[in-house]
């Protein structure tokens, strides 16, 4: 943290840092495990992850909501919302240790962070995942959409920290039931591409060892991440489409909300411009439209919720418009 920053900082946000705090190494390749064969793409993702990881400690250590959307804002754009998705995770934690106090994650969602929406929820599912906690009792009082978001970012947690046991053991979490546990998969597909270090050969390998009611969810999450995160060139994206082979229509679903959320942000990137051209066969921004009109008279049917509805109608969308020549 900066001299300056450091200086503001309450006694309180100093002492809450040594308390929760994650030393960057954490987040490092060589700590977790990944394997990249592009030196381009482990230092792309490996930043990401230092900027996740500045985001939570700014939450742990600004006590007033104003400076730490300034410290998050003052993120270069193209990252600014893995700084979000950190707070969003370092303020439901604290929410968890403070009984008397648990609104910050949602009145900081609601007043400053609606812009980055989608990741504060995600955020939020990294704070469930840390503590072990189950997801159905706060999915009744989250948004009945965007809620499922927080499920996302558990599975992405638990790829990420826990791969051995979550993508080369393939277990299918306990404290997760019925339609939860697609949602893990979908978050768990994203972290795929951090673990296989944005290898599309090597993601695509893990993906078939899957069973395969499993490998749509993992392959929507895989988009999500290649379009956000980044990691690859065109080349590999060009072989991305193909190995996604019958699940495309799921990838480019994936890609379509990395659209969306980045369009929400107003930090749609050449990268994700690239990734939808070649994968949607759309301009980013056209690839976001089509998330928006799936929104349009959404509900429930056959007991799946308005979220996975969304997911089809987007997916149906591709599923007429794409194909690998």
């Amino acid at each position: 943290m900066h001299q300056n920053a450091m200086d503001r900082v309450s006694l309180l946000g100093q002492a809450r840092r040594r308390f929760l705090g994650i030393s960057p190494i954490e987040v490092s390749f060589n700590r977790r495990g990944f394997r990249a064969s592009e030196e381009v793409a482990r230092l792309r993702l490996e930043q990401i992850g230092i900027i996740f990881l500045s985001g939570y400690h700014a939450a742990l250590e600004e006590t007033v909501f104003a400076p730490l959307a300034h410290r998050l804002s003052a993120v270069d754009a193209d990252l600014r919302g893995f700084a979000f998705e950190g707070a969003a995770m370092g303020l439901a934690l604290l929410d968890y240790f403070t009984p008397w106090r648990r609104d910050r994650w949602r009145t900081f969602t609601e007043r400053l962070g609606k812009s980055h929406i989608y990741m504060m929820h995600v955020g939020l599912g990294w704070a469930l995942a840390r503590f072990r906690r189950r997801v159905t009792p706060l999915l009744k009082k989250l948004d009945p959409l965007l809620g499922w978001l927080v499920v996302d970012g558990y599975g992405f947690h638990e790829g990420y920290f826990r791969w051995p046991i979550y993508i080369e053991r393939q277990t299918i979490p306990a404290r997760l039931n019925s339609y939860e546990r697609r949602v893990f998969d979908q978050g768990l597909g994203r972290s795929m591409w951090f673990v296989k270090g944005a290898d599309v050969t090597a993601v695509a390998s893990a993906i078939r060892l899957f069973p395969a009611a499993r490998r749509d969810d993992l392959w929507s999450g895989v988009g999500l991440a290649c379009a956000y995160a980044g990691g690859c060139g065109r080349a590999a994206l060009e072989s991305l489409l193909v190995a996604a082979d019958e699940h495309l229509p799921a990838l480019a679903q994936g890609v379509a909300f990395a659209a969306k959320t980045r369009q929400r942000a107003a930090n749609l990137n050449s990268h994700t411009e690239t990734v939808c051209r070649v994968i949607c066969r759309r301009s980013a921004k056209e690839a976001a439209a089509i998330t928006d009109a799936a929104l349009r008279d959404l509900h429930s049917k056959n007991g799946l919720p308005v979220y996975e509805m969304w997911r089809q109608r987007i997916q149906e969308n591709f599923g007429r418009g794409i194909t690998t020549t």
